[in-house]
């Protein structure tokens, strides 16, 4: 397993050397950062000393080296837009995508697999064919809209839930806050949750129903039910387990996605995290910003990816035996 985690680890280093070759390139030749920094009024001796106080003025290789060895040493640079370390731009704004990300993702997950096995067993009842319906909404729906109609309904309308914002949040130590200790935090985190849940619990949902159909219409799941087996050892001590296996590989790269997608959530909400401080340095040509984001980004779908293999073992007994016989035969 050491050995297995440790290649896995090497493969991923090349992979993020290109992320963040392309992350680089993308944004070196984006906007005018030192026009949006000087303003209006400025002097060309101005302009020129900036220009060599940030670097612009070198090769495009040398800065990306220069970007690579900072980052390795944990200085994503400086914000064009705010004069502040990228690093501790992130810190700041981390535990919020953070929190927004984990809950989406479970309630994702609570909320799909128990549909999703539903709807396999009963899939002719008329709640099931009403769910499958509803999915399409999730699935067809872009997240932008979602919110903006959940905030019409349940902000606007109603006045149940906060439309913005983060609500009140309890800081843990120099730079972890959480909103889940405080009533008001917990009420701002129920939409921005839901909309940027959604997609991945009807996609999870779907995905569970197809398995468990596909399951159920196997051999030994009849030679169970020949056993005597009760229904609910069959559904869920055999055929759900053997469901895990795909549905595993969709959630890790949903939760990627969720990562990816949640900039449109925080924008939605003016949740701050960093998806929100990406788009507000877009804006300005904020290189670093932008760069230091993809590059995490990256790192962890590389770390989701590596979970998910490692869960592959823990599910599938096959694996382990695949890889016990090829250890043996060297």
């Amino acid at each position: 397993m050491g050995a297995f985690i440790v290649s896995r680890i090497l493969q991923a280093v090349p992979v993020l050397l290109v992320i963040g070759f392309i992350s680089f390139a993308m944004f070196a030749y984006v906007g005018d950062p030192v026009t949006i920094m000087l303003g209006q009024d400025y002097t060309e001796a101005q302009r020129v000393a900036l220009v060599h106080q940030l670097g612009l003025d070198q090769p495009f290789f040398i800065q990306y080296a220069k970007f690579i060895w900072t980052a390795l040493h944990g200085n994503l640079g400086m914000s064009y837009r705010l004069a502040q370390p990228v690093a501790g731009l992130i810190e700041q704004r981390l535990p919020a995508t953070l929190e927004l990300v984990a809950t989406a993702t479970v309630f994702s997950l609570v909320v799909g697999v128990p549909l999703g096995v539903y709807t396999g067993i009963y899939r002719d009842a008329p709640l099931a064919r009403l769910c499958m319906a509803i999915s399409l909404v999730g699935v067809s729906l872009p997240t932008f809209l979602i919110g903006i109609l959940l905030i019409l309904v349940f902000s606007v309308m109603l006045g149940w839930l906060p439309s913005f914002g983060r609500g009140d949040v309890v800081h843990f130590g120099t730079w972890w806050s959480t909103g889940f200790v405080t009533i008001s935090g917990l009420r701002a985190l129920v939409l921005p949750a839901i909309t940027l849940g959604l997609f991945t619990l009807t996609l999870v949902m779907r995905l569970v129903r197809a398995e468990m159909l596909e399951v159920l219409r196997t051999d030994y799941i009849k030679f169970a039910r020949a056993r005597g087996l009760s229904n609910r050892a069959v559904y869920f001590g055999h055929a759900l387990k053997n469901t895990l296996v795909p549905v595993i590989t969709i959630v890790g790269l949903q939760i990627g996605n969720i990562i990816g997608f949640s900039l449109v959530t925080e924008t939605v909400f003016q949740w701050p995290g960093m998806g929100l401080l990406l788009v507000q340095s877009v804006a300005v040509a904020d290189i670093p910003v932008m760069s230091a984001y993809l590059l995490l980004v990256g790192v962890v779908f590389v770390l989701i990816n590596l979970i998910v293999d490692l869960l592959y073992f823990a599910v599938d007994p096959r694996l382990r035996v695949d890889r016990a016989a090829a250890t043996a035969a060297r």
